[in-house]
């Protein structure tokens, strides 16, 4: 790994016992720990600073002085996009699908706070989202300033390398390690995991960011490692989509509520949710087994429950009024 590389955060990042949690979900006590990467440290923790320390340490060994990066409108990459920036010095574009439009809190809020300034791509596809990018680039170029394009969550095969080693610090914590289960979004942080623990020991739940998330995983993951990754070889969980990205479904809440509930732990109604309600549904269905150690890996996301209004609708329904 001789790219260039910038330090953003605090590694490693412990690794947690859930027993009671284990136990509501049918593992036994001594079955689940959670890797607690929502606890990297800037800008309100996540999974997506592993993946910046490689991006933003390439961008400014060409010469950056702004990152540009693309996502939806509550992107955990785009709100650590803007604070790895405010860290570093550098100005932050984030070019985001939708509208001004709305409330402005959750990552939004942080955008601001940090600094970013924020260019609307209206209602656009990937492929439209990625023009309005290069726009923005043309433009900050035509300006004299010197962008820097960060792939879209982070993700690139380069981006990967981060979470390979955090592949490599679970190998360290976690002896006899059996299944890693994980959020799959843009795909690069599943990629990174199987680059280090192999295809059979990673689960990744897909949460409906990309149309053939496995497609990303395998492309990502193959220049990390020298033994072929076929594409069919991955585990990847396609039933908690629901409606789609963003979308709050009934076994997401459930599962957000039951972490909550029994280990304390905050879940976001987008990703770690998603891939919370998965792995309570493969132990269901014997995918994952009781008295193998499993790893939840906990990617961050607090700041966009605030965001996302049905979950806040969601959280607030559980206050329970204490009658005297």
């Amino acid at each position: 790994m001789n790219e260039p590389h910038v330090a953003l955060a605090t590694f490693p990042t412990p690794v947690e016992p859930a027993p009671r949690l284990a136990v509501a979900i049918g593992l036994n006590p001594d079955d689940l720990w959670v890797k607690r990467d929502d606890l990297t440290g800037l800008g309100g923790g996540g999974n997506k600073i592993r993946k910046l320390e490689w991006t933003v340490g390439a961008a400014l060994a060409e010469g950056a002085d702004t990152l540009v990066t693309t996502g939806a409108a509550q992107s955990n990459h785009a709100r650590l996009t803007a604070a790895a920036g405010a860290r570093l010095g550098l100005d932050v574009v984030l070019v985001l699908r939708g509208s001004p439009a709305g409330a402005r809190s959750g990552n939004l809020a942080l955008d601001g706070l940090f600094g970013a300034r924020i260019a609307w791509a209206g209602n656009v596809d990937r492929a439209g989202l990625d023009r309005v990018a290069a726009e923005v680039c043309e433009v900050l170029g035509s300006r004299g300033a010197r962008p820097a394009l960060i792939p879209f969550g982070g993700s690139s095969t380069l981006g990967a390398r981060g979470y390979a080693r955090c592949g490599e610090e679970l190998l360290r914590q976690v002896p006899g390690l059996r299944t890693a289960v994980v959020a799959l979004g843009s795909g690069g942080t599943m990629a990174g995991l199987v680059a280090s623990l192999g295809t059979d020991a990673v689960l990744g739940v897909d949460v409906g960011a990309l149309p053939e998330p496995a497609s990303a995983v395998r492309e990502f993951a193959q220049p990390l490692v020298s033994t072929p990754v076929p594409q069919e070889s991955l585990r990847v969980r396609r039933d908690q989509v629901g409606d789609g990205y963003g979308t709050l479904t009934a076994a997401t809440a459930t599962a957000v509520t039951l972490a909550a509930r029994t280990a304390g732990l905050v879940l976001d109604p987008t990703y770690t949710g998603r891939a919370m309600a998965g792995l309570i549904a493969a132990v269901r269905d014997g995918d994952v087994r009781p008295g193998e150690r499993t790893v939840f890996v906990h990617t961050g996301g607090l700041p966009g429950l605030f965001g996302h209004a049905e979950a806040v609708a969601h959280a607030e329904g559980q206050v329970v009024p204490f009658e005297v």
